[in-house]
Order: C-alpha cells, then structure tokens, then sequence
C-alpha cells in the first residue's frame, strides 16, 4: 500500500474509572499518567514518521480547545478534529472518521486515546503484517497476548492463517467469567480484543452500508450538514443523533466476512483502573509508584497521586490514594474497580458532587 496511513484517534471517553483525576470536563486521555505526555499525546506519538499521515481525531466538543493545545505541543497537529455533538459509540466514531478521510482506499489505523503501548516496534510489525489484508479488502483487529485469565476485556479466538501473523478471526468472545476466561488462556489460541483496527476507509463504510445502513446514512447526512471551522468539523446533531449506538464489534467486526486478527505482544494496557495504572507504574523499593508530591515512611506497595496538595503517608501498605482538587480517594489496592460504586452513589446523591 504505497500511500500513507491515516491514524484515527478515537478520544470521546469519559474515563470516570480513573476518578478523581479523570473527570467528563477532563478525562484521562487528557491527563499525563503514565509518563510526562499525556496519553492522547503518547497515542499521536505512536504514528509519527514518513509512513503514516496526520491523524484524524474525533473527540467531545467539549475538550476541543484541549485536544488542538496538547496535539501541537506534541508536534501532532491533527488533519481534522471531529467533534461529536454527542456519543454515539465507536462504530458511528469511526464512520465519521471514515467519510473525513475521503471514503476511498485511505488505509485507517484505529486507535483508542486512552492506552498504553510499551513495545513500539512490535506495535509497527503487527501493522505491516496487517498491510496486505487490509489492501485486499479485510478487516484487521489486533489481539492481545494474553497473560492472565482477564474477564474485563473482550477476547478473540484465533482461527487459520490467512498470512504471514496474520490469522481469520475464528469468533468474538464477550467479557467471559473467570473459569471462561482461564480455559481461553490456557488454551493457547485466544487473544484479547484491544480496540485497535485497521482497514480501507471504503471497505469500513461498505460494511456499514451492509450491516448497519441506519448507521451509515446517520453519518453520511450529519457531515454533509457539517460546520467547519479551520480544522476543526462540527457534524450536524440532528442527522448524527439519529444514527444508532453501538461498539465497531457489535455493528461490524461479529458481522463482517473478510475479518482477521494479528496476535501481537506490545505492551498493551488499557489503564482501565487505578490497580491497572499501579501495576505498570515504575516502582520504588518498597513497591510504591507515585506521581506528585509525596512523602512515603515505612510505606510499601502503594499508588498514590496528587496533582494539588502533598500527601503523606506512615507505615501503610497496599493503598490507593488520589488527591485531586477538593477531591482524595483512598481505597485498597485491588478494589479499585470499585470506584464505580463512588460514581453512582454522586450521580444519586448531586450533594455529594
């Protein structure tokens, strides 16, 4: 495939599982919290270089002003920005994305803003792997290497080969249970579903066209109907809030023929939890990982972060504490998914938000 390929960074999350910092006004593909980028920079990041072109971003229009700043100081400045004027899923995302990039045979590689890539290189081989298919017409997702019997992701089960790394996608597997979960790890022949695609723009839109034309027509008519301004591209809200809502698994990929899958190892986390961010956090000694100004004594195996006020902590261990403006959670490590609980109970009570 001679031309270059187009990034699609999809940055519509809300990122509420990482509360307090995350937040709808902020969330955490605009937070820096895995390194001194934030992590939509660090995506953008990933793509730069002669092979790929500049990204196309769909974002909230909420965060507009904050996604142009931290693209540019990045050196990342996107092709277009598309601002949804509400969510709609990934698959109506993407369709958006699609039509900006001109509906031909524009290669998109789909990216979520929100993960983490540790092994680049590898990331790069999968997608060259990817290319021949994809020129061909199919649908490529890349799967994880799994290494635990995770039941918060969704997995996919490995078929024949259909070229060099790259294999047809034999089924999708929703969000298992536990003992599901580790009959797939152990089997050896399934992967988890990390979000990340490439295909043709037009293959994409064909698909729609095939399996969710509601979809696609929603699409088509709000970015007819787009207002523009510089880069960035409003689509209208009546036409794009018509179209259904729903994930590029459900509307596409579980439907689709010509769909496969590169297993690939790369370092790969979703960072869906303050446990998950700990864990791929550099540690020190004691097994604390923490950003911000903080005073550990005789503390071991904590995650603590703070973008305001200093933190102290004395002879505790396996916490997770998180200072942010008027805000400190604290919790024990390993029920940080936990949080949600914390997110309801102030969506019920407007007193305590």
């Amino acid at each position: 495939m001679q031309s270059s390929i187009v990034p699609v960074i999809l940055s519509g999350g809300s990122g509420t599982r990482l509360w307090p910092m995350s937040r709808a006004e902020k969330p955490k593909q605009l937070l820096a919290l895995t390194a001194d980028e934030t992590m939509l920079q660090l995506t953008a990041g990933r793509t730069a270089g002669e092979r790929f072109a500049a990204p196309i971003v769909v974002a909230n229009a909420q965060h507009a002003d904050m996604v142009e700043e931290q693209l540019a100081q990045a050196g990342q400045a996107p092709s277009a920005l598309v601002l949804e004027p509400m969510g709609r899923n990934t698959a109506p995302a993407i369709a958006l994305a699609a039509i900006v990039a001109g509906g031909g045979s524009q290669a998109l590689l789909v990216m979520p803003s929100d993960h983490v890539i540790a092994d680049l290189p590898a990331f790069h081989a999968a997608i060259q792997a990817a290319l021949p298919k994809v020129e061909a017409g199919w649908l490529v997702t890349f799967g994880i290497s799994p290494d635990a019997p995770e039941t918060g992701y969704g997995w996919i089960q490995v078929g024949e080969a259909v070229g060099e790394g790259v294999h047809r996608v034999a089924r999708f597997v929703e969000k298992p249970p536990l003992e599901r979960a580790q009959e797939m790890l152990a089997s050896g022949d399934h992967v988890w579903n990390g979000g990340i695609f490439l295909f043709r723009a037009d293959t994409y839109l064909a698909a729609l066209a095939e399996h969710a034309p509601g979809m696609l027509t929603a699409a088509q008519e709000s970015m007819a109907a787009a207002r523009h301004d510089g880069t960035r591209i409003f689509p209208d809200a009546r036409a794009f809030g018509a179209s259904p809502s729903d994930s590029i698994d459900y509307a596409v990929m579980e439907r689709a023929d010509k769909v496969a899958v590169v297993p690939v190892a790369m370092g790969w986390n979703d960072v869906g939890s303050w446990d998950a961010l700990h864990g791929i956090s550099d540690t020190d000694a004691a097994g604390n990982a923490h950003r911000g100004e903080v005073l550990a004594i005789e503390t071991a195996n904590c995650l603590v972060h703070t973008d305001g006020p200093r933190v102290a902590l004395v002879g505790v261990e396996d916490l997770i504490v998180v200072a942010s403006g008027n805000d400190v959670l604290v919790l024990p490590r390993g029920r940080s998914q936990e949080v949600k609980k914390l997110i309801e109970a102030m969506k019920n009570d407007p007193a305590r938000t």
